[in-house]
């Protein structure tokens, strides 16, 4: 019997003992074994153990439009640091950018606007004319938050924006006294930090806080758990309690704090949920850390020290092995993977003597976007890679 008449059921278990080399190698064999072995359930075994490939822990697909094959190929070229790298925007004054991507279009705030950029789907290269552009702030914008109907910003000038994602400005949510450094949005929750020390609960339907919580230390970071039950803050830790607390939504009240080993301006500057029960954060004192919060007491269960004592200011993960980080200086952008505890791969976007920080990167499974003081970079990892043809 042809390995290609054998019941599909069985071939799919013969198949499940391949490497990915294997693999493409046995789908050059003949068209029939071709169009098998290239389905995504050949691949998804093998895509749930490479780095950035779209299927999180649990199983969801990010991308289910993308073959699982391509995004393996794509993912060898992650691991390896295989990319080409290009420069699609800059611009003359230094700022404090933020990204935000959402399928095919990429929200870039530039001072006090935030401009929607279209992404080729073919080449993911960006169009440099936003065709949206997000205004109303007579500051600039510090954070915002892009969600399937709305975008919230918050800016310099201490007010909270919503518009409607086809532009329209909505609402203006008013009460901080000083710049918005960090927001978070889900579900028509709000959820805002500021130097002002306070953190303020809103609801998008009222110009008025639910409520604010006195913090005693400027916030610089904030994120929703998925549950929408709680949310945690990130302080600068310039006073004698840990820079991260959990608080109950509903009562604005605080759970418990995270850690202990903070050392003093050890400041929160970014933070993930990649699930109720796990936290990501990155800080000033180099580390990248993640905490358990199913644990008594919740604490931190591991952490990757930044090689060159550079203050991390963003994260972002893929749900699954990969972390992705920017620090503060020459624009370093370092990939990790969760099971190693040494960085995988690093980019240096700035160079001697321009120095900027990475103020916030993005990723999907071929292109990841990082926003410098002057410039937009874009790496592309789809390039072809020996293994996988």
């Amino acid at each position: 019997m042809l390995l290609s008449q054998l019941p599909e059921d069985v071939l799919y278990h013969i198949l499940s003992y391949l490497d990915y080399t294997s693999l493409s190698r046995l789908s050059q064999v003949c068209k029939t074994i071709y169009h098998f072995v290239n389905r995504d359930a050949v691949w998804r075994k093998i895509a749930k153990e490479f780095l950035n490939t779209g299927i999180t822990r649990n199983g969801t697909d990010i991308y289910p439009s993308i073959p699982l094959k391509e995004r393996v190929k794509a993912a060898q070229n992650w691991y390896d640091g295989v990319c080409k790298r290009a420069i699609p925007l800059k611009w003359k004054t230094k700022l404090l950018p933020w990204l935000q991507l959402d399928g095919d279009t990429l929200f870039l705030s530039q001072a006090a606007d935030i401009g929607a950029h279209h992404l080729r789907q073919d080449s993911g290269k960006l169009q440099r004319n936003p065709f949206e552009i997000y205004s109303g702030h007579t500051g600039d914008v510090c954070r915002f938050v892009v969600t399937d109907s709305h975008l919230v910003s918050g800016g310099s000038d201490g007010r909270i924006l919503v518009h409607s994602r086809r532009g329209d400005m909505l609402v203006e949510l008013s009460g901080h006294n000083q710049e918005v450094n960090c927001l978070d949005s889900k579900d028509g929750l709000v959820i805002s930090g500021s130097r002002d020390r306070t953190a303020r609960i809103w609801t998008l339907t009222s110009g008025c806080p639910r409520d604010t919580i006195p913090m005693y230390d400027r916030v610089w970071s904030v994120a929703i758990s998925p549950t929408l039950r709680t949310f945690v803050t990130g302080t600068a830790c310039c006073e004698n309690f840990s820079p991260l607390r959990i608080w109950d939504v509903e009562r604005s009240e605080c759970v418990c704090s995270l850690g202990s080993e903070f050392r003093r301006g050890a400041g929160v500057l970014d933070m993930v949920f990649e699930s109720p029960f796990q936290l990501f954060t990155c800080s000033y004192d180099t580390f990248i850390r993640l905490w358990d919060l199913r644990l008594s007491p919740r604490k931190c269960v591991m952490a990757w020290e930044e090689p060159h004592d550079s203050a991390l200011y963003c994260i972002q993960t893929d749900g699954n092995h990969m972390i992705a980080s920017g620090s503060s200086y020459y624009g370093v952008v370092r990939l990790w993977d969760k099971r190693q505890t040494e960085c995988l791969q690093f980019f240096q976007l700035s160079s001697h003597p321009v120095s900027s920080p990475v103020y916030c990167l993005r990723f999907n499974s071929s292109h990841l976007y990082a926003a410098l003081a002057t410039s937009l970079h874009s790496l592309d990892f789809r390039q072809n890679h020996v293994c996988i043809r």
